[in-house]
């Protein structure tokens, strides 16, 4: 049986543990709404649009340009549990980060009607191992140049359309 987590059809996840930049959730949000995702799920120390006295962040809605008031979001306490919830639905996990075991981001197939859940990485630290190894992919953007990784906004970006065949 699935879980009330699904709707009818694919279903297309974001979840943003530990992002530091308001900036960049602002920047996310807008990728999502361009790509049709149905929810955000922000964990950690993630801003959300709405602060704790419930007020708009100026600081998310200047980059998200109003999609923040377009994308359904949820702030959850523990991403653990919230894994837990995509398995038991039968959503897809992959996560977007550079790992040993990572596949090139090109390669990754989500089926035409596969719920799917991308989790992207803290700017500085990423994603730790424990949340890795609960994930069915890690993708990884392929580096060109000197620099080890991109921003993680251009990621969440460049994964989900691609990934998604957008």
């Amino acid at each position: 049986m699935k879980s009330k987590l699904l709707n009818a059809g694919r279903n297309v996840f974001v979840v943003l543990p530990d992002i530091r930049s308001a900036q960049n959730v602002g920047a996310i949000f807008r990728t999502c709404d361009g790509a049709g995702v149905s929810k955000i799920f922000l964990t950690g120390y993630t801003p959300a649009p709405i602060d704790e006295y419930n007020r708009a962040r100026s600081d998310i809605s200047k980059a998200a340009l109003g999609a923040e008031k377009t994308i359904v979001w949820e702030k959850v306490k523990s991403l653990g549990a919230l894994l837990k919830k995509f398995k038991a639905s039968g959503v897809k996990i992959v996560a977007i980060e550079q790992s040993p075991n990572s596949v090139d981001y090109k390669k990754v197939k989500i089926g035409k009607n596969e719920s799917v859940a991308f989790i992207l990485g803290n700017e500085v630290d990423g994603l730790p191992k424990s949340i890795l190894s609960k994930c069915d992919v890690v993708a990884e953007i392929p580096m060109k140049g000197e620099k080890e990784s991109l921003n993680v906004s251009v990621s969440a970006g460049i994964a989900l359309f691609r990934i998604l065949n957008i």
